[in-house]
């Protein structure tokens, strides 16, 4: 990636989540579901997030948008470190980072019409009133491959890839600068996928949109991104341009990943990696590499050390001992 400062920084992100128990409440436990991540976000890119269900992807997506308020570390959004914001300071910001939601027909309220649910962003901020506000509306509906009519409708009257796309129309009403896409494809059949992903690539590129787009299919992932960063129980294993990540994957957890996408032909063999076991707790988590319980390639120093994220060359970054 060029040395320009980057759009979005996150420093040691943490979310616990606290387990309460006994008759006078008290933390048990915590569910570690970010632990540690560490990662840029430029201006202009698409950012792949992949990894197993569970491994705290989502939770990241809305620590970024305050959605969810972080445990420790830093996000530093444009220069400005927003972690500690209220809500009062952070209004401002939030036109500039917005969201798409995994599931389009909770995501949408059903009480209003889709006019309204794209509209009131714009009205919240101010941003346009009267004629022009429904002038907006009606350009960002065709903008998504609706018609002006659907104003009018109510989201229970679409099918799924309608709603993701208004749900993309709202995103987009306040002019945002970073876009968190949480997995906005998988509630969808295949082919309105595609259609989907071709959406939000043109609307990249039109509106010089800087998008996160996290994800367990790698073969979207693959499609859509510049760089990809692979996520395993809380933390960042491997991030690398998609070309290198894809073609040369340095971690043992990314290759598993990568030897179980689909290949097109029934009778072509392909070599899997098969791990055994199954994902360890985010309560407690193992010691050292926390993919050494699973690792085909695990030694010692895996069980002992934690391995540091480190640069290998050419901006890929691994964080395994054996590399």
């Amino acid at each position: 990636m060029p040395a320009a400062e980057p759009l979005l920084k996150v420093e040691e992100l943490r979310k616990y989540f606290p387990i309460q128990k006994g008759i006078i409440p008290h933390t048990a436990a915590q569910v570690r579901a970010v632990d540690g991540v560490s990662l840029q976000v430029y201006e202009g890119e698409i950012l792949g997030l992949v990894g197993e269900s569970g491994c705290g992807k989502s939770t990241f997506g809305r620590l970024i948008v305050r959605l969810l308020e972080p445990t420790g570390g830093k996000i530093i959004f444009r220069g400005k470190d927003i972690t500690h914001l209220s809500q009062t300071e952070l209004r401002p910001l939030r036109r500039q980072m917005q969201m798409v939601f995994q599931d389009p027909y909770a995501s949408l309220n059903p009480r209003m019409t889709v006019g309204d649910i794209v509209a009131e962003p714009m009205v919240i901020n101010n941003l346009a009133c009267g004629k022009e506000l429904r002038d907006r509306v009606r350009s960002l509906l065709e903008t998504v491959g609706l018609s002006s009519y659907h104003a009018g409708k109510y989201p229970h009257e679409f099918s799924g890839g309608q709603r993701q796309r208004i749900g993309i129309a709202r995103a987009l009403s306040v002019n945002p600068r970073l876009v968190i896409c949480d997995e906005p494809v998988s509630a969808l059949d295949v082919s309105i996928q595609a259609q989907v992903i071709n959406l939000l690539e043109d609307l990249q590129k039109d509106f010089g949109l800087t998008l996160i787009f996290i994800s367990h299919d790698l073969s979207v992932v693959k499609h859509i991104s510049n760089r990809v960063a692979v996520m395993y129980l809380g933390k960042i294993v491997e991030l690398a341009d998609y070309r290198s990540l894809y073609s040369d994957p340095q971690h043992p957890y990314t290759r598993a990943l990568l030897s179980a996408i689909p290949v097109p032909k029934p009778n072509s063999r392909k070599n899997r990696v098969i791990l055994s076991g199954d994902v360890p707790s985010p309560i407690n988590p193992p010691t050292g590499c926390r993919f050494h319980t699973r690792c085909p390639e695990r030694k010692q120093i895996c069980r002992e050390q934690a391995p540091e994220l480190k640069d290998i060359g050419a901006g890929h970054y691994v964080s395994c001992h054996l590399r």
